[in-house]
């Protein structure tokens, strides 16, 4: 079968676009730039990555940003102070703190103590809540990021069944949520975890294949039917001697060997990574236009 792949470096690249038009718009008619702030906390390499992309596309998007940086032995209350002060700063529309935190903070506190208004990142309970039933708020990255490629590729998601893997706060739970909801991918969803006694039968029985179960080439042809679209999200680095980094980027999913039988597929690098910084920014202009908070 000759798959489609998904192009998610191309889709960012091209929503990134429409952003910076419409802030260009913003400025023009004296509306304020929209002012994205991140807090880092140590110097864990993913997460130094990150967020030097999510600057790099804050430029892209003509938005303002900030790095805030602490070392690995700031104490909790130290990033609560923080966390407090960009909540009350009226110039800063939203923020994320980086995850993962040092051990020895709660980083659930955390997410708590960020104002859900500011929460570009879409973590704080009342956003999981609001978009649990429906109600606008700021969806998390990577979710939102899978939801938009589907838009964009015109994949038929109404009525299918979709099958994901993983059932993590950051991607399997909101993922479910928004591929069953009528406004958003109105399927029929079946999440599997590493304990799914009928993990196979499930996938090989999905139109839709979500991998987000963060182990490196999991998901093999003879769970996939023909036709089915594949999305994968996992990105496991794996030691490899060719590359200058000594590490190549690992989705869940067997590319080579499941590729053939898609319709669509994500590759890794380049599917819906991309997407989740831009989803951020995305997020970032709804907060700077009030749209969802007044």
């Amino acid at each position: 079968m000759n798959y489609e792949l998904i192009d998610g470096k191309a889709t960012a690249a091209k929503i990134k676009e429409e952003i910076a038009e419409e802030v260009k718009q913003i400025v023009a008619n004296g509306g304020k730039r929209p002012h994205l702030a991140a807090v880092l906390v140590g110097h864990d390499g993913g997460s130094e990555t990150y967020v030097k992309n999510k600057v790099i596309a804050c430029e892209a998007c003509g938005f303002t940003s900030t790095l805030i940086r602490f070392e690995d032995d700031v104490t909790e209350e130290q990033l609560l102070a923080k966390v407090k002060e960009l909540n009350e700063d009226d110039d800063i529309d939203g923020y994320i703190v980086q995850l993962p935190l040092p051990k020895h903070i709660d980083e659930q506190k955390i997410i708590m103590a960020i104002d859900y208004r500011k929460d570009v990142d879409g973590f704080h309970p009342i956003n999981v809540g609001r978009m649990a039933i429906g109600l606008p708020c700021f969806i998390s990255a990577t979710p939102l990021g899978i939801l938009t490629l589907l838009h964009r590729y015109g994949i038929e998601t109404s009525g299918k069944k979709c099958v994901i893997l993983g059932r993590s706060n950051i991607v399997g739970k909101p993922m479910a949520q928004l591929m069953m909801q009528k406004q958003y991918g109105d399927s029929t969803v079946t999440v599997c975890h590493s304990h799914s006694a009928t993990l196979k039968q499930e996938c090989r029985e999905a139109d839709i294949i979500i991998a987000a179960i963060g182990q490196p080439n999991f998901v093999t042809a003879d769970m996939v039917k023909d036709g089915a679209v594949v999305i994968d999200v996992g990105t496991t680095r794996v030691p490899d001697a060719t590359k200058k980094s000594g590490f190549r980027l690992n989705g869940d999913v067997k590319f080579d060997e499941v590729a053939p039988k898609c319709s669509f597929i994500t590759p890794v690098p380049g599917g819906v990574g991309p997407m989740t910084i831009c989803s951020l920014m995305k997020n970032t202009l709804a907060a700077g236009k009030k749209e969802y908070y007044k």
